[in-house]
């Protein structure tokens, strides 16, 4: 156990000596690490923003992803979302919140970790996407607007034993970004309008706009 720790210790030295500035030749005079292993990670670091001194470094779970060294944590260090990690991270893209996605993980999956397992996880995700993605905050007022998406859900397995491929709806009112989830087993037009009715229903009202993110079955066959 001593030793697997001393493993991610070694990756956190690299990465405190790589962001005050030290070479790889330096470092690797130290004994901590191999030249070519310290190109690997330092190639690793700068794609996700790990060198930059004003920001945090990651935790240890989040180092041992990167650097395939999951299998050497504790147990205790292991995050209960790290198998969900994938799933997570496309909710997360298609904007589900959360709350909605650890509903989602419970209800679909089994899961039994906690939603500060999940928050910590799409911490982690956030973390890594690349230096250089920006971010638009758009303000609206309260009733204006609500935005849809309708993307890739869980692949679920049906009662015979097939994997059953489904897709989320998600609408998300725009001023207090209170959100409507719900699974379904088509994209088709029809489903697509009583998915808007349902969520409505459960919002006890009608936004006065909604905004579609390029769901397919709200574009088919409209003249360009």
């Amino acid at each position: 156990m001593a030793n697997r720790r001393f493993e991610l210790f070694e990756y956190r030295q690299v990465l405190v000596r790589m962001r005050q500035g030290d070479s790889d030749r330096d470092i690797a005079r130290g004994g901590l690490m191999g030249r070519k292993k310290l190109t690997t990670v330092r190639r690793e670091a700068e794609g996700l923003g790990w060198l930059d001194p004003t920001q945090p470094l990651p935790d240890d779970a989040t180092i041992a992803g990167v650097f395939g060294r999951s299998p050497h944590l504790p147990h205790t260090c292991v995050s209960t979302a790290e198998p969900f990690r994938e799933q997570i991270r496309d909710w997360s893209a298609a904007g589900v919140q959360g709350t909605t996605i650890h509903a989602a993980l419970q209800r679909n999956h089994g899961y039994t970790g906690s939603y500060d397992a999940v928050k910590r996880m799409l911490r982690r995700l956030g973390a890594e996407r690349k230096p250089g993605t920006t971010t638009t905050i758009l303000e609206f007022p309260p009733s204006d607007a609500a935005q849809v998406d309708f993307g890739a859900g869980p692949v679920l397995t049906h009662e015979s034993g097939l994997p059953l491929k489904t897709w989320i709806f998600v609408m998300t009112l725009c001023w207090s970004r209170h959100q409507y989830a719900e699974i379904v087993l088509d994209q088709t037009v029809e489903t697509w309008l009583a998915c808007h009715r349902r969520a409505f229903e459960w919002f006890g009202g009608c936004p006065g706009r909604v905004i579609i993110d390029n769901a397919k079955c709200a574009i088919v066959g409209v003249p360009i």
